[in-house]
């Protein structure tokens, strides 16, 4: 798949006619929207139909084709693939859904039986994790009884940390505000997510766990995720992953992970907010230190005096302000053009079969729970032991793959046929950390590999592959607009959110005036989250009076 820049400029208005924005010019303190929104993935979406819905005139820019960005699902190979992993758990407990009234828009909600299936690259001690803390408990209690004692402690001290966290994502940030919300939960958690939050993951889950197996699938989507090692102080908040996951329920839009976006586009059309696709932003130009206006690739330009950027921050402030003075006296600017330029370190494997495979663990499975879930449909997380994952940690510094790299694997087609386009083919995703964008990918083996550590997985004869696809960062950076590949993550502690340090991405709104930030950069953060484009509509719509409109 070759998406690549095309310099068209079109309007997406759906059920009305094309619309024509003009160049800038003729009368100066003319505006043509009152915000310009830049970037069409789901944070984008959501900061413009807020906008859009309180009556401020928006336009959202993306430079892709169409909108959705590594939330979209595409058909590609004759199949439907779900750009990046389909799980969706925090934007569900978030109040977006509902005020962004997605369900009329068509967003409907599957749900799993099981959130996640754990297994190691030996195979050895599956366990299965479910939402509702009974059964999940239950569970345990047939596959590894003697962790059931530590993970009853362990849910008494994280199912606080976990909801008082969720209730900070869902508070438009300021100090006052946060405050609020702690003192209403009468203080629970708060203690300990201060705490947490200046110890590492490893040091955490070492005060409930003497069994590595038992959290390292929380490693692998916490910190392997966020691209850090988890022996990191700051990543500590990595300990109420599991919790989080039996307060929000993870499911999968129907239709694939695209379908959040696609609501949230005809959401925001609908309240008469205007897209331009195929053409990127090039330039955001500023007067008297302030924004007037963004100039695309196309040559276009519109004027507005606010942008909220929904991409990377870095690329904003090295890349497009043209205002040099400025930039200069800029503390924000500054501080983002002399950061690290990070690389993306994440791939995937898109895979059409025949049919389901058998997984070997299944049998293992059965025996001790005495049933077998439906382990095809959750993710499967297949852990790497401590020591693999510290090679992983010193073989990315310098471009290499781990032998025995942390992996996700799901079969999205199996709970949802609306995914199949062939009702004889199914598709199963990969994904593989880490994979460095240093590596040589155009003549690398490594995809293939992985495709041999998925066999390894089943039974013999079961996976029956015909075709296939590999997405890796430089492709990422291609065909999405991710320099190096790289999307960037919030790492900034609680303790920082609630000062709203550094302001730009805990606040939302940089020291250029007309400037504000989303995206997964800003609180609280990367995943299909939500609450950083809510937050920076907030910001926006209280700047200008406006209050929000919501449901």
């Amino acid at each position: 798949m070759s998406i690549g820049l095309t310099l068209k400029w079109r309007w997406s208005k759906l059920g009305t006619s094309e619309r024509y924005l003009g160049v800038v010019g003729g009368d100066e303190d003319q505006c043509d929207a009152d915000v310009v929104v830049v970037g069409g993935g789901h944070n984008g979406l959501i900061a413009a139909s807020y906008l859009a819905r309180a009556g401020v005139s928006t336009v959202l820019v993306e430079a892709r084709d169409t909108v959705g960005g590594c939330a979209s699902t595409v058909t590609d190979l004759g199949a439907r693939f779900n750009i990046c992993n389909c799980d969706h758990t925090t934007i569900r407990a978030m109040p977006i859904l509902d005020e962004l009234d997605l369900a009329n828009f068509g967003l409907k909600y599957l749900e799993l039986e099981a959130s996640s299936v754990h297994i190691t690259h030996d195979q050895r001690d599956p366990w299965v994790f479910y939402h509702d803390v009974d059964q999940h408990l239950e569970a345990l209690s047939r596959t590894h009884p003697h962790w059931v004692q530590s993970y009853r402690r362990y849910l008494n001290d994280a199912l606080p940390v976990a909801r008082l966290v969720l209730e900070m994502a869902r508070t438009v940030p300021s100090t006052q505000s946060f405050l609020r919300r702690v003192a209403l939960m009468k203080g629970r958690g708060a203690r300990r997510v201060l705490q947490w939050s200046r110890m590492s993951a490893n040091e955490v889950y070492a005060t409930y766990f003497d069994d590595w197996r038992t959290y390292m699938p929380a490693i692998v989507t916490g910190p392997t995720v966020w691209g850090v090692h988890p022996n990191l102080p700051g990543t500590g908040l990595a300990g109420a992953l599991f919790a989080t996951k039996h307060v929000a329920r993870t499911g999968r839009p129907e239709g694939g992970s695209g379908a959040l976006t696609e609501a949230l586009h005809r959401a925001f059309t609908a309240a008469d907010g205007d897209v331009i696709l195929g053409d990127a932003v090039t330039r955001i130009h500023l007067n008297d230190g302030a924004v007037s206006h963004v100039e695309l690739a196309s040559g276009r330009r519109i004027r507005a005096n606010r942008v909220l950027a929904a991409c990377d921050p870095q690329r904003v402030f090295a890349d497009w302000l043209a205002d040099v003075d400025s930039i200069r006296s800029s503390s924000t600017a500054v501080r983002w053009r002399e950061r690290p330029v990070d690389d993306g370190y994440e791939s995937k494997l898109d895979v059409i079969v025949s049919h389901p495979p058998t997984y070997r663990h299944a049998h293992e499975l059965e025996s001790r729970l005495g049933y077998l879930p439906d382990i095809l449909s959750p993710t499967t997380i297949v852990c790497p032991t401590p020591e693999q994952l510290e090679s992983a940690h010193t073989l990315r510094s310098t471009g290499g793959v781990a032998t025995s790299p942390s992996m996700l694997v799901n079969m999205p087609t199996v709970l949802d046929q609306s995914m199949q386009l062939n009702p004889d083919e199914h598709v199963l995703s990969l994904e593989v950390l880490f994979t460095p964008y240093s590596h040589p990918w155009s003549t690398s083996t490594e995809p293939e590999r992985w495709l041999g550590l998925l066999e390894k997985l089943c039974e013999p004869d079961t996976l029956n592959v015909l075709r296939w696809r590999s997405m890796t960062p430089d492709r990422y950076e291609r065909e999405f607009f991710m320099h190096r590949g790289h999307t960037p993550a919030y790492a900034g502690s609680p303790l920082a959110t609630l000062r709203g340090t550094p302001r730009d991405v805990t606040r939302h709104v940089s020291d250029i005036p007309g400037l504000y930030l989303s995206g997964a950069a800003a609180f609280p953060g990367a995943g299909i989250f939500g609450g950083s484009g809510r937050n920076a509509a907030h910001r926006v719509l209280d700047d200008l009076g406006k209050p929000l409109v919501a449901g």
